[in-house]
């Protein structure tokens, strides 16, 4: 059988185990398994568990379940109502200032939480009815919170950047700190189509009648801003060289932890016990997807589907650009039915090659992929971001939560042409502080 016909078939086999509703870790390791005895006989099981125990057997790794700890701390507690409630009495006379409110304790409650489902039902349970009582329209409340959540991937620090990281062999550190900017940029550009689409519908045009002091202003940082200091000060010890992205994780969620229980006094045992079980959770679900495409990546390899393809793509005799359009296609495509961190450890190995020989820098590319992944989480059939706004607002219809959402999609699109045009917007902050790449 030809590698063009059994990666076809590979291709199908893992589409209908996904389509059934099998979990992603299992999809694949099925996939891999079958299409390895398929192709070697029963001989080729001896090394399943190995190869398995290869893909988790990096010390970064660590870092993953100490990040979603900390997180996992921040969303459990009432981190994101205070972050809403600050910026909105600073935004609160500004047309669509409620929106605009919204989206920014998104970008800051993702750099917090690194999740998009968290962020989303964090910000959104207290921002949906808000924005909807004061005139706003279904749509473009549900859209922006949706849209919003999915910063989580990109401002670090991101999980899915420590997958990359780790899967390309390349600085975590270099990778957070090329995600910092693009990360600004999007929320930049939420805020002004939520500005200029509130303009041109003559709503949300400001409370002229609420007044408030500057104390009143400034009653909720406090409570927030040392979890901000948090997020600089494990980017300066990343970047600094202090301390490796592991050790800069577990102390970051210790100190999350006592922060949470010091400022909203949870002492509870029971609390804490979710906080634990809600990381385990998540960090095994991560870690097995993690662990099964290390064996469906062998599996691929062993049966030159990897190899076939990338020689492929490489003989495309067109522009480099024009090759980066098709890649951002195929991610495009892929983020509608994978998440994240699947998507990364699958194509990893084939695009990296591709990207090297055509001159684009892997951090760039980097930042490209997960806007890439950001579109994935708000566009169906998985879009795991309408499913999280649909469950905290059931009254508003999946139909008009993607509608709302799509017009931030397209903001989306303009931030990764926007970074085509000028990388340095991605790259400038880690040449600045690290020095160049080498």
């Amino acid at each position: 059988m030809s590698p063009a016909m059994a990666g076809f078939l590979v291709l199908i086999g893992l589409l209908l185990l996904l389509a059934v509703g099998t979990p992603i870790a299992f999809a694949l390791g099925t996939v891999a398994i079958v299409a390895l005895v398929l192709s070697e006989g029963l001989f080729a099981l001896d090394g399943v568990a190995e190869t398995f125990w290869v893909g988790l057997a990096n010390f970064g790794l660590v870092s993953i379940p100490m990040f979603i700890l900390m997180g996992a701390a921040i969303a459990s507690s009432p981190a994101g109502k205070d972050l809403y409630e600050a910026l909105d009495r600073w935004l609160y006379r500004v047309p669509g200032g409620m929106v605009m409110s919204n989206i920014g304790a998104c970008a800051l409650f993702a750099a917090l939480s690194g999740s998009s489902p968290a962020t989303c039902a964090a910000i959104g349970k207290m921002g949906i009815p808000e924005m909807t009582k004061r005139g706003y329209p279904d749509s473009l409340a549900a859209g922006s919170i949706a849209a919003g959540g999915t910063l989580g991937i990109l401002i670090p620090p991101s999980v899915t950047m420590i997958v990359y990281g780790i899967s390309t062999e390349t600085s975590i550190g270099r990778l957070f700190l090329a995600g910092l900017m693009p990360g600004l940029m999007l929320t930049g550009l939420f805020m002004a189509w939520a500005l200029f689409d509130c303009w041109r519908r003559g709503i949300g045009l400001g409370d002229l009648t609420r007044r408030y002091s500057l104390a009143e202003r400034l009653e909720n940082l406090p409570r927030v801003l040392p979890f901000l200091m948090i997020v600089a000060a494990i980017l300066f010890v990343l970047y600094g060289g202090v301390a490796t992205p592991s050790e800069a994780a577990g102390a970051g969620a210790l100190i999350c932890i006592l922060l949470v229980a010091v400022i909203y006094k949870m002492w509870n045992p029971r609390p804490m016990a979710a906080i634990f079980r809600d990381t385990i959770r998540e960090a095994v679900m991560i870690m097995l997807i993690i662990g099964a495409a290390e064996l469906f990546a062998f599996a691929l390899s062993s049966l030159f589907i990897t190899q076939t393809l990338a020689g492929w793509i490489a003989g495309l005799e067109v522009n480099r650009w024009v090759l980066m359009g098709i890649i951002n296609l195929f991610l495009l495509f892929a983020g509608f039915f994978l998440p994240p961190v699947a998507i990364i450890l699958m194509t990893a190995p084939i695009l990296m090659p591709i990207l090297d020989a055509h001159g684009f820098d892997p951090y760039w590319f980097a930042v490209i992929l997960t806007i890439n992944m950001e579109i994935g989480l708000i566009t169906p059939p998985v879009g795991l971001n309408l499913y999280v706004i649909n469950s905290i607002a059931p009254r508003i219809s999946l139909r008009d939560i993607l509608m709302g959402s799509l017009p931030f999609v397209g903001m989306m699109v303009l931030g990764i042409v926007i970074l085509s045009i000028f990388p340095e917007i991605a790259t400038g902050l880690p040449d600045l502080v690290m020095g160049p790449a080498r």
